[in-house]
């Protein structure tokens, strides 16, 4: 089967066509754009198949990175997976940012537990524990530094990503968490047939507030 995987959580906007048979990237784009996900990743997708050879109508499931990330780009590519499922006939799944960052350290070689940790500012960390074969140990969640420092300690885990420094009592780490576009296409190749279709993965509100006191009064 051929899989198509998509992130646009966080700075990166990517692509890749992945063949679940050979468990080989037949092409990947990965664009560190920071923002304009939307204007950018329907040609990723183009590119990324164009490398592979392959036209989207050979696609039989796509992989979506549903959060928690950027608000924004978390809706845009949501949306174009389960917008191109549809047109396609094909399952759309969802995996999450932790979840990438955990397997990236465990394929690493570490054989233990490990807590996954995110710098989502307003002093908050995105956290969840993994066992070492890469299975949650809880789910998702928004905590302060300290508390995901005792999780981990309670797990008797290694800290990773970009919360860990913070989780640890330093400073927060100058580069952004970015999320291997191969490892979200062997999560999401691995997924069962009846997972749920991809949703965002918001653990809280967007840090964007409207604005207040310049509604117009209506007629």
């Amino acid at each position: 089967m051929l899989l198509l995987a998509i992130d646009t959580a966080g700075a990166d906007c990517s692509a890749a066509v992945y063949d679940t048979s050979s468990s080989k990237i037949l092409g990947s784009v990965v664009d560190n754009i920071g923002k304009g996900h939307a204007e950018r990743l329907m040609a990723a997708i183009d590119e990324a198949l164009a490398q592979a050879g392959r036209p989207l109508s050979d696609v039989g499931r796509i992989a979506v990175v549903v959060g928690p990330g950027s608000f924004t780009g978390i809706r845009v590519g949501v949306a174009a997976a389960r917008g191109l499922a549809l047109s396609l006939g094909v399952q759309a799944v969802g995996v999450t940012t932790l979840e990438v960052l955990a397997h990236a350290f465990l394929d690493g070689g570490h054989s233990g537990p490990v807590v996954a940790a995110m710098d989502a500012k307003r002093g908050e960390l995105y956290v969840q524990a993994f066992a070492a074969d890469g299975n949650s140990l809880g789910e998702p969640q928004a905590l302060p530094p300290q508390a995901a420092r005792d999780l981990a300690a309670s797990l008797s885990a290694d800290l990773t990503g970009s919360g860990r420094d913070l989780a640890m009592g330093g400073e927060a780490s100058a580069g952004a968490d970015r999320f291997d576009i191969s490892i979200i296409a062997r999560l999401g190749a691995a997924k069962p047939l009846d997972a749920a279709r991809p949703k965002p993965l918001y653990l809280r509100g967007p840090d964007a507030k409207p604005q207040t006191g310049y509604a117009l009064a209506r007629a």
